[in-house]
């Protein structure tokens, strides 16, 4: 694990156990999703004080590692 990744926690009673940054109820998924609709990581780290350059580098290469995976299709019939 890198150490942008050992940022990104997961706690069973927090945030229904989803990845978390840094144990704050701050989802990855909350990230991603304020990047994917404009926002700059200036505007990010503003209104999120707590946040910081490296906490949002660790969402992306955690969704990056998600997607890492094999797909397997079914044969064509």
């Amino acid at each position: 694990m890198t150490t942008l990744l050992s940022r990104i926690t997961v706690e069973p009673g927090k945030c229904g156990g989803r990845p978390c940054i840094r144990g704050y109820r701050m989802r990855v998924k909350d990230v991603l999703e304020l990047l994917a609709h404009g926002a700059s990581w200036e505007e990010i780290l503003t209104d999120y004080p707590f946040l910081d350059a490296d906490d949002l580098r660790a969402c992306l290469e955690f969704a990056a590692a998600q997607n890492d995976h094999v797909l397997l299709h079914a044969a064509a019939s």
